[in-house]
Order: C-alpha cells, then sequence, then structure tokens
C-alpha cells in the first residue's frame, strides 16, 4: 500500500527554528541601529555592548522556555506572547542596569524606548507572518506529513479529528491500524498492525501515531520494536485522558520524555506575568485603600480587646505554610488542629467583625502578603491548615488547588461559593472552580475574575 509524499520544507524544523535564531539577532540588533539612526546620533561602542548583551540574554531565556520548538499545532498567542515576554527580559535587564548602575553607558531614554518597542513589534510580527505563511503552504498541499494512527479506539479517533478540522496543521491523515475484529469505523481502517509495519516499510508514511490503551502493553512494545525498522516518524500518545488532568505537559529530563498528569500553568513566562500582573495591581490598590486600613485597623483596635491583625496559617503554592494577614474580626484567634468556621450571627464576632467580613474589608491586608510574593491576587482562596487536612480525605483532587498560589479572590469566590462550607457539597463545587480556573488559566481570565470582584464578589449572602 502506497501513500503520495509531498512536502516542499519536508523534515525543515532544525532550519525553521535556526533562521528564527539568526532574524531575532537581526531585529534586536537593527531596531537599534534604526533608533540610533532616527535620532541622528553615531554609533559607539556602548550601542555594540547593549546589542550583544541583548541577544544574548533574550537567546538565553528563550532557550530555557522552548522559544524554538516546533509549534506546528500549538497556541500562536502562546508563542508571540513567549517572544515578547523574553524582549521585555532583556532589554528591561539592560534598561535598569544603565538607569541605576551606568547612568552615563547608554544616552537617550528616546531612543531606549524606540529600540524597545520596534524590536518588539518586530519579533512578533514575524512570527506572525511566517505562521501564516506556513499555514498557506500546508493547505495547498506543501509542508505536509502523511500520518495514519495505530489504534482505531476512542483516543484514535479524537486525535483524528482534530487533524481533519485544522488542516493548517498539514497533517494529512490517511487512516487507522487496528487489530480490533469490530472497530467503529471499518472503512477508515487500512488493516492491522502487521499491515502497519509492512506499510511503513514500503515507504510513503512521515508519521505514525501509537494510540492504543494501556494494557496493550506488549502489543505497544512489538509495535514499536518493528517500525524501528521503518524510516516513519513514531509518536506516543498516552492514553491518559481517563485521569482528571490539571495543565498537562511534555517535557525532558536528560533525553528522557515525561508528561505531566498535574502541573501548574503559572510556570516560566506565565509566571513571570503573573507576579508582573500581581506588584503592579497590589501597589495600585494598597496606594488606593491606605485610608481604609487606617480607619478599619483603628475601629478594630477600639471597639474589642486583641490585635489588629489575625495572622492565621494557612497552605501556599505546593502546600508550603504562610501566614495569611486578616483584620480581627472575632473574639478568639482560632488557628489550631480545629477551627470552627464562621456562621450567620456567630457569637464569637467583634462589633464590627460582622460588617467587615460580609463586605470582606477583612480581607484587604493580604494584599501585603501578594507584595511579599505569598499570595496573588486572583487564585484559590487559603483555606486554614485544619480544613485542609480534614477535606483532603474527603474530596479527590483537594491538594490540586495548591498548585497555584492562593488569591484574594478567586474564580469559585465570584460565582458565589464563598463563605461557611456547611455540606461537603458546597467545598466540592469550591473546589471544582478552584480547578477550573487552574486548567483555564490565562492573564485575561484574571482580569475578568478582578472586574468581576468589583461588581459582585465584596458582598455575598454566603459571607459572615
Amino acid at each position: 500500500m502506497k501513500f503520495s509524499q509531498s512536502g516542499i520544507l519536508h523534515n525543515n524544523q532544525t532550519f525553521v527554528s535556526l533562521m528564527q535564531r539568526v532574524i531575532d539577532i537581526i531585529v534586536i540588533v537593527g531596531s537599534l541601529l534604526a533608533a540610533v539612526l532616527y535620532l541622528g546620533l553615531t554609533w559607539k561602542l556602548q550601542h555594540t555592548t547593549a546589542a550583544v548583551v541583548a541577544v544574548f540574554l533574550f537567546h538565553f531565556t528563550s532557550e530555557l522556555d522552548n522559544l524554538y520548538i516546533s509549534w506546528r499545532g500549538l497556541s500562536v498567542f502562546k508563542e508571540l506572547k513567549k517572544a515578547f515576554v523574553h524582549w521585555f527580559i532583556a532589554s528591561s535587564a539592560i534598561f535598569l542596569s544603565v538607569g541605576f548602575v551606568f547612568t552615563d553607558y547608554l544616552k537617550s531614554q528616546q531612543m531606549q524606548l524606540i529600540w524597545f518597542f520596534l524590536a518588539g513589534v518586530l519579533l512578533v510580527s514575524y512570527r506572525l507572518v511566517l505562521r501564516l505563511l506556513l499555514r498557506k503552504l500546508r493547505q495547498s498541499g506543501h509542508n505536509t506529513r502523511t500520518v495514519v494512527i495505530a489504534g482505531a479506539g476512542d483516543l484514535g479517533h479524537k486525535l483524528a479529528f482534530k487533524m481533519q478540522e485544522s488542516p493548517s496543521l498539514g497533517l494529512i491523515f490517511k487512516g487507522f491500524y487496528d487489530d480490533s475484529s469490530k472497530p467503529k469505523h471499518p472503512e477508515q481502517v487500512k488493516g492491522n498492525l502487521i499491515q502497519l509495519v509492512a506499510d511503513c516499510k514500503a515507504g510513503g508514511i512521515d508519521r505514525v501515531y501509537l494510540a492504543l490503551p494501556m494494557r496493550a502493553e506488549e502489543r505497544l512494545k512489538w509495535l514499536m520494536k518493528e517500525l524501528a525498522d521503518t524510516t516513519a516518524s513514531v509518536y506516543l500518545v498516552p492514553d491518559i485522558f481517563t485521569f482528571n488532568l490539571l495543565h498537562s505537559r511534555s517535557d525532558v529530563i536528560s533525553g528522557i520524555p515525561t508528561i505531566s498528569i498535574y502541573d501548574s500553568p503559572i510556570d516560566g513566562s506565565n509566571g513571570i506575568i503573573k507576579r508582573i500582573e500581581d506588584i503592579v495591581f497590589a501597589s495600585i490598590i494598597l496606594v488606593m485603600i491606605s485610608p481604609f486600613l487606617l480607619a478599619i485597623g483603628l475601629a478594630v483596635k477600639f471597639t474589642s480587646k486583641g490585635p489588629i491583625l489575625f495572622k492565621q496559617n494557612r497552605y501556599g503554592i505546593d502546600g508550603k505554610p504562610i501566614k495569611v494577614w486578616k483584620f480581627r474580626s472575632m473574639k478568639v484567634m482560632e488557628d489550631g488542629a480545629k477551627v470552627t468556621q464562621a456562621t450567620k450571627n456567630d457569637s464569637r464576632l467583634t462589633p464590627i467583625g460582622s460588617f467587615i467580613r460580609r463586605t470582606s474589608l477583612d480581607e484587604l491586608p493580604q494584599f501585603f502578603n501578594v507584595i511579599t510574593g505569598q499570595m496573588s491576587i486572583v487564585g484559590p482562596r487559603p483555606h486554614a491548615v485544619a480544613h485542609n487536612e480534614e477535606y483532603r480525605k474527603l474530596i479527590e483532587g483537594y491538594m490540586l488547588r495548591h498548585k497555584v498560589k492562593p488569591g484574594i479572590t478567586g474564580w469559585a469566590q465570584i460565582n458565589g461559593w464563598r463563605g461557611e462550607t456547611d455540606t461537603l457539597e458546597k467545598m466540592e463545587k469550591r473546589i471544582e472552580y478552584d480547578l477550573e480556573y487552574i486548567r483555564n488559566w490565562s492573564l485575561w481570565f484574571d482580569v475578568k475574575i478582578i472586574i468581576g470582584t468589583v461588581f459582585k464578589g465584596f458582598i455575598n449572602k454566603n459571607a459572615y
């Protein structure tokens, strides 16, 4: 069985990656040269030094964050974001150095701004153009890969559907191979696994995706051994979709490929973006609410005995203990093995305790937790340690909410799942929304939650 083969850029990923590295150097150096010439300045040694350092920093951080991988089938937004973030890191390091350390070295802030924006726009723009060009080539039948799938089960059909609905991937699906006597769509099955090996040895198949179930371990080993005698590229598609995945991704450890089942999306460049978001928003908010902090602090001090702030042990990211700050709203300071949640008309509340809890004003000191890096503005709300230890035994995946920093507000809170969790079902719903947030995290999702908190997150019938 023969398959036709097409691809003017066949097996060109190394070339494309090398080309991108060269273009990045040209863009960074060329943008600085353009800025210098535009302002009528003379190119000097400091410009050469700045360009070399910028290129080094950009490529160093980009290599660490896997910018120069094959982006076929991956998010264009994620690629563009990575490119811009790493340019931001490289240029910021230079500008901060010349601003605070080498103050007379790289003169003209106007030149620095032109360099930053011009290079940033070009680094993003040419990648977008390259994406569109490759998409056109693939849609017209060039730069394509002929693909077959071993395994005609649910996993194989899901993979085939994704390929067929995205022609821009350039993956030409030719059919399934399966040993099953009753496959779902027999008209798409080209033969059994023995026939697959024979067709691969005959040539014309570029890629084989192994989508067999985990129980077929022996058959999988045999198939991989046989396909080693062919020129086809072989990809293993792990049957992991039966698990409750949390931001699954692949990684390589000293040449050994791994796949994460439970991981955090806020890592690498995402972690930098999240931290910048927290510092900027928290700093602005603290300046705006400073009069309220002073007024509430005085009210707590003069209406009941005890400290103004209540610092309670909570679990932070990765389950590490942190001290969460709140305005004291109760006459007791529970922080031991047993913590009783606040209830409606709770007798432990101070004269103003009910009001500041109902309006979430007791949470305002947590912006200092954000500044110190213990919390984020948006994330799963931190629970008392005693509650964590109780619910981790009752709710599957409960501790996965600690794969990100806890937040002052969160997706669960603006959807009404806050306050007392007097039933297991209420806590389960809160955890469901927390995990949904982690799976779908983005900067825009955070902004949406912050806006939602402003309009409906401060006051809630369940907060008391």
